[in-house]
């Protein structure tokens, strides 16, 4: 990756992990997943009106035309959105990656329903307002609040999207105008999909602009670089050329800076590494226990709770699952390093995701560890048995996190000085450890995990020790 790049990942890092980000997104968000952009939207409109649609860059102005034609009647508008967003078109990986980020906040001219779809999928609660009305009102316990500020395909007949509309919306949604401006003052936007060609965000950035003068936000966006298409004359091309980069000299007047690709997966790969380093600061503890073996249980919870704490202390999230002999310790060490000491608000450092119960509960469990699992970007495993029909026997769900793990790219660290299937697992890893992390550089502290003679302290120091190598690596 470029420079610029680089610097973008970082910033925009930044911000998420600051609660500081949210996400603007465009028709070419949802173009990726098969769905239509504006041009595609209006066409047979545009034959009906004896338009070359392939000329037209004024849309809104297309579709006022098609009213005008049909005395403000927009029954065929309505009828074409309805039937062109209500297709079973899935989110895409971009909406994906996005949706598993802590961004609370959304905001789309789009009318489909995908990013409500993706954000869904990862449990979480979406406030959708795509009227004034609601504005007004708050969803308890909602984790997003996405913006509609063009409407919802469920209500095409009110949808923004000709220019009689766009010139009184000021007056119409005059609440999402000032709601925006407070959001585009605040939080860190990227504007993913999107060719600021739409007067409504026009009028409100400029309004931006004209308050905080020097002192605007800084924001990001994504363009792909253009490129010569088939059959277009040189002159042709290299005005395009000039055009794009004037457009990206005048969002910064906004304080937007344009990040460039080459082709639009490129946006995909960056997303991808910007949740790959917000994910290697998550840890998640793999681990279950009916005994603890050579260890004592107050020498096993406080080592539990003691690695929990050193974890919280060099800045880690947890994810537990709350296993056996295991999850409670976790908690109790989260809580007080981060209520007692630190302070701070528990939901920004551990997410407990208890397993569900019952016989139906437990065909949820392999879906529900790879959902945990996707939070995080370190796995640790400690301990990992169970009593099954009155013996102790290694922890089989322990081994099966090991796998969700590596299929998903984490870093896996079993201490086997834990014993049971955290044992087993450290074997695996250090008979192939350069499979596992790609060089020999760090075995000798890894094979410290696996040495029972060492102290709770001492294993816990030699982890965090490891891992911060391991992160640096990577």
């Amino acid at each position: 990756m470029n420079k610029l790049i680089e610097l973008f990942i970082n910033d925009f890092l930044k911000e998420i992990e600051e609660n500081n980000a949210a996400v603007f997104a465009g028709a070419g968000l949802s173009a990726a997943s098969g769905f239509v952009d504006w041009k595609a939207l209006l066409k047979e409109f545009a034959d009906e009106l004896d338009l070359d649609i392939g000329k037209e860059t004024d849309l809104i102005s297309l579709a006022q035309y098609h009213l005008n034609k049909n005395a403000n009647n927009r029954h065929s508008l309505s009828q074409k959105i309805a039937n062109e967003f209500h297709h079973g078109k899935k989110p895409n990986e971009n909406h994906e990656i996005l949706a598993r980020l802590p961004i609370s906040t959304y905001w789309t001219t789009n009318y489909d329903k995908l990013i409500e779809k993706s954000l869904e999928n990862v449990n979480k609660v979406v406030d959708a307002k795509y009227t004034t009305a609601h504005l007004a009102r708050t969803i308890n316990g909602r984790d997003v609040t996405l913006y509609k500020m063009h409407g919802d395909v469920d209500h095409p007949d009110e949808a923004i999207i000709s220019k009689d509309q766009y010139e009184k919306y000021y007056q119409s949604h005059g609440a999402y105008i000032n709601t925006l401006s407070g959001d585009l003052t605040s939080k860190t936007f990227l504007f993913i999909g999107f060719s600021f060609t739409d007067p409504n965000l026009d009028y409100i950035l400029s309004r931006v602009r004209t308050t905080f003068k020097d002192n605007q936000r800084k924001h990001y966006c994504f363009f792909r670089e253009v490129k010569q298409e088939k059959d277009e004359s040189d002159a042709d091309y290299q005005y395009r050329v000039i055009k794009q980069s004037l457009v990206i000299t005048d969002l910064l007047r906004f304080n937007i800076h344009v990040t460039l690709v080459k082709e639009y997966p490129e946006i995909t790969d960056i997303l991808r590494e910007i949740e790959r380093r917000f994910k290697r600061k998550t840890v998640y503890i793999s681990g279950s226990a009916h005994e603890y073996g050579n260890w004592d249980i107050p020498k096993a919870e406080s080592f539990i709770s003691e690695l929990s704490k050193a974890l919280i202390r060099s800045d880690f999230k947890i994810v537990s699952g709350f296993g056996l002999g295991v999850g409670s310790s976790v908690i109790n060490g989260v809580l007080e390093e981060v209520y007692i000491k630190r302070k701070e608000n528990i939901k920004n450092q551990l997410l407990l995701r208890p397993f569900p119960q019952g016989d139906q509960g437990k065909l949820l469990w392999e879906k529900y560890r790879v959902d945990m699992i996707s939070y995080a970007g370190i796995s640790i495993f400690i301990f990992g048995n169970k009593l099954e029909d009155n013996k102790v026997v290694l922890a089989n769900g322990i081994q099966q996190e090991f796998d969700i793990s590596i299929k998903q790219n984490t870093i896996v660290l079993p201490i086997g000085a834990t014993g049971y299937m955290a044992k087993k697992l450290w074997e695996l890893v250090l008979n192939d450890f350069e499979a596992y992390f790609g060089s020999s550089e760090h075995i000798d502290v890894f094979k410290q995990l696996g040495d029972e003679n060492n102290t709770p302290e001492q294993l816990i120091d030699l982890t965090l020790s490891l891992l911060n190598k391991l992160i640096k690596k990577r």
